[in-house]
């Protein structure tokens, strides 16, 4: 709980520092304010579960795990996106929307009820909604920001409807009790019928194919911090919040569900892959690579094999987020140096700029899957769990999937290394992005080394 507070109160705090005139101190507060986060967080791991709220919300180990995890993520984005917003005069706005954002985030990672869920889901998706208009100057931010907003919202009528049939089968909100509703067997149609509803409408967060049509016009068009936080914070919140749904309250019915989960992953992964690799642009190519990786993420809750894939999860959407964020970060770093972002911006850029050069491989290779960076244990640990549960067949075709995967990020090692540079603008970059590069790509490599030290967090 402490959580919500001290982000709710930086929140408000920053709504207040353009009148109270410490716009220029506003980002070392919110790291401080971040860092206490993380610590107060910890403090309470391995305690018994904090219940708030009327048991609306419960703080055990699994959303302390991802609360840390989400703080972790926003830390580094705040790192990376600072230059690019202290240059509007609205940049206290938009901070205040990114933390207001984060209290959504927590929420959907510590409900016990679904209606906490429901409002942690409204109050991070109107904040990104805003912000992935926020670029009035660019009409494809508008358009971003207005599809977003009509999608997710035919996307959370799909979950209401989906929680008012689940509290027709259980008379509560309460996770726990719809458990206990679901054993029963009360209503089997009524039930299954608002458990494929629920999918639908986290499916539309997740970005999972045939509800992912919305991601790719809005992660292109939105400012591309803005799209580095929605592939990171909100997809890890997403699937958190997915999982967490799923495996207290329906895992009696999960031989009804998981195979339409299980064919949702299929898509997801064939379509997501196979558009990439006919991408020109690296941050359209990113935002397709976003939906396969909610593919992989998916599979875990398929196998629903306990704290093994609440484990797996959390690995993967932290090493995959710290990925991402390098990636985007290279990404903007270059587009805004030469005002492209094909595949011809990165051309050359080994020989002019080896750091950043150096950077985008190891993430490049990451998102890949390639040993011995984090991302390959973050497919090793979904694959390993979906073999457990015997879900062989769906291994065998993510791996196909990610061989396919392999190909358009390694277009772009092939033009960082192997092409010529074209346009000679030389590339700069600051000392907090060197700094955010260098956390970043440490990370991928030692958690790829040390993968243990994630997957005790729960």
């Amino acid at each position: 709980m402490i959580t919500l507070i001290i982000l709710s109160a930086l929140g408000i705090l920053t709504l207040f520092a353009q009148v109270l005139r410490f716009r220029r101190g506003l980002f070392p507060v919110i790291l401080v304010g971040l860092a206490a986060a993380f610590f107060f967080t910890s403090a309470n791991y391995n305690t018994n579960p904090q219940v708030w709220f009327s048991s609306m919300l419960h703080f055990d180990n699994f959303a302390i795990a991802f609360s840390r995890s989400l703080i972790v993520i926003a830390f580094l984005w705040f790192m990376m996106a600072r230059n690019y917003f202290l240059q509007e005069t609205s940049a206290t706005d938009h901070f205040a929307l990114v933390l207001f954002s984060m209290v959504g985030a927590v929420s959907m990672v510590s409900y016990n009820n679904l209606t906490m869920l429901f409002l942690g889901i409204e109050i991070l998706s109107i904040s990104v909604y805003v912000l992935a208009a926020s670029d009035k100057a660019n009409a494809f931010s508008s358009e971003a920001g207005f599809k977003y907003f009509l999608m997710g919202s035919f996307a959370t009528g799909f979950l209401l409807f989906g929680i008012t049939l689940i509290y027709g089968v259980s008379g509560s909100f309460d996770l726990t009790v719809i458990h206990n509703s679901m054993g029963a067997h009360h209503e089997p149609v009524m039930a299954l019928t608002g458990v494929l509803l629920l999918m639908v409408g986290l499916a539309f967060k997740a970005s999972l194919a045939p509800f992912h049509f919305w991601a790719p016009d809005v992660y292109d068009g939105a400012p591309t911090p803005v799209t580095a936080y929605m592939a990171t914070v909100v997809k890890t919140a997403a699937f958190a919040a997915f999982f967490r749904l799923f495996y207290i309250c329906f895992p009696d019915m999960v031989a009804q569900w998981s195979g339409v989960l299980w064919w949702l992953v299929v898509l997801t992964l064939f379509i997501s892959n196979i558009t990439a690799v006919r991408q020109t642009s690296v941050k359209r190519m990113l935002a397709y690579s976003s939906i396969a990786h909610a593919g992989y993420l998916a599979m875990a809750i398929v196998s629903m094999n306990g704290d093994a894939s609440a484990r797996a999860i959390l690995y993967y959407t932290l090493t995959y987020s710290v990925s991402t964020i390098s990636a985007f970060t290279v990404l903007y770093i270059v587009s805004r140096s030469k005002g492209r972002e094909d595949f011809g911006a990165f051309e050359g850029l080994g020989k002019t700029n080896p750091f950043l050069s150096f950077v985008l491989v190891v993430a490049m290779l990451s998102l890949a899957g390639i040993p011995p960076t984090a991302g390959f244990f973050g497919k090793y640990y979904v694959f390993f769990n979906a073999l457990q549960t015997h879900n062989t067949g769906l291994v065998i075709i993510a791996v196909l999937a990610a061989l396919i995967g392999v190909y358009y990020y390694f277009k772009v090692i092939i033009a960082v290394y192997f092409k010529p540079e074209q346009s000679h603008i030389p590339v700069t970059v600051g000392g907090l992005h060197q700094t955010v590069l260098f956390i970043t790509t440490l990370l991928t490599l030692l958690l790829g080394i040390f993968p243990d030290v994630i997957l005790q967090w729960i």
